[in-house]
């Protein structure tokens, strides 16, 4: 039985009725291109957010974290959803959600959730939770939403009560992921691919920057983009080709809205171009994009920092790297790194002792395990 069981049992003195697993992702490259209509490739990984529930008699709903013991448990009720400025607005406004499409909660239901995601450092836990929210409603009330509806909840979720504009991208990895392969998804059409990853390893590095996606530069990146699909008058930026937006981007006076839509177009190609690398196995070819996606995220749609930027280049400069890029939204958080599996032991070595050396904290890193999709554990 699942730990997670004893420990709901034990605050709550009664079973729960189901405990489900979300994974966090990680994107190997196509960064801030979902909310423009492009495609991205993430995978789920085996770091995630468990929850377990039951349902109660009355219209009363209570949360508890493992990783936020200071907050206790906090409490609410279904006649009166309003956000707590904590943590628990994400499962809140997954439940407002759920009336919003139409699936009314009538009942309310004890929470408890425990996780092994590093809050803050760009690997979903935000996307992870609301996936084991929605699964956990789905299951507790019998409500037949598919895994990638779930996904759209979430999305929503976040975009209109939470308030960050993202995409479809870290809630569709954690819903829909695949083990020992990446999801080539087109965040316009939701049309999607499983690419096989093999024969490499995935190290993630935590630079132990955190950021807060809400009061960042998240929804101004947006914006900007938006500005510039208007000025091209396009339905999405990436609709547009490389050539196409060479040729047409006389029409954006602004440096600043030119570099954030070309970015946004080049990574977009570099994305399928990715997923081609990976399908013939060419690793080395994949590596490249990824240095180069960095280089356009740092420079063009500056959402990198110091820290990531030491981490990369540092990367790229060990044995055995095919790739190193930041991942996530940005302003802090993670890279991520495409290794050869005899080189990961050093590689690990190295980056802790030169991160350390140059700004005196260990990071925290991570072999990841690509993962299956949210899904039900046994109890």
């Amino acid at each position: 039985m699942s730990q997670i069981y004893y420990e709901f049992e034990k605050l709550y003195h009664l079973p729960p009725d189901a405990v489900c697993f979300a994974p966090g992702r990680v994107n190997l490259i196509g960064e801030h291109t979902d909310y423009n209509g492009g495609n991205v490739l993430p995978i789920a990984i085996h770091l995630g957010i468990r929850c377990a529930a039951a349902v109660r008699h009355d219209r009363k709903l209570r949360f508890f974290s493992q990783s936020f013991p200071d907050c206790g448990m906090i409490e609410c009720h279904l006649d009166e959803l309003e956000k707590k400025g904590c943590w628990a607005d994400y499962p809140i406004s997954v439940i407002k959600t759920f009336s919003a499409f139409g699936y009314p909660i009538e009942n309310g239901a004890d929470f408890y959730f425990s996780s092994d995601l590093p809050d803050g450092a760009g690997m979903s836990s935000s996307a992870a939770l609301e996936v084991a929210v929605g699964m956990m409603l789905s299951k507790l009330y019998s409500l037949p939403l598919t895994k990638q509806e779930l996904a759209l909840i979430g999305q929503f979720a976040e975009n209109r009560f939470i308030g960050v504009n993202c995409g479809i991208m870290d809630q569709f990895a954690s819903a829909m992921g695949k083990k020992d392969h990446a999801i080539l998804l087109n965040a316009h059409t939701l049309s999607y691919q499983y690419v096989p990853l093999e024969n490499a390893c995935l190290v993630i590095v935590n630079s132990g920057v955190k950021h807060s996606l809400a009061s960042s530069a998240y929804n101004d990146r947006q914006r900007e983009c938006e500005t510039a699909r208007k000025l091209l008058k396009v339905p999405t930026l990436c609709s547009l080709s490389r050539e196409e937006f060479d040729k047409r981007s006389d029409s954006l006076t602004d440096d600043i809205c030119h570099r954030r839509a070309r970015h946004v177009v080049y990574e977009n190609m570099r994305t399928i171009d990715a997923a081609n690398a990976l399908k013939s196995g060419d690793l080395r070819t994949f590596g490249k994009l990824m240095n180069d996606s960095h280089r356009s995220l740092r420079d063009d749609y500056e959402v990198s920092c110091e820290e990531l930027d030491f981490l990369v280049h540092t990367a790229q400069n060990i044995h055995g790297v095919y790739g190193s890029r930041m991942t996530g939204g940005g302003f802090g958080g993670c890279t991520v790194n495409l290794i050869e599996k005899s080189a990961e032991d050093d590689f690990i070595r190295l980056i802790k002792q030169e991160y350390r050396k140059h700004f005196h904290i260990t990071p925290d890193v991570y072999s990841v395990t690509v993962s299956d999709g949210a899904g039900f554990l046994g109890t």
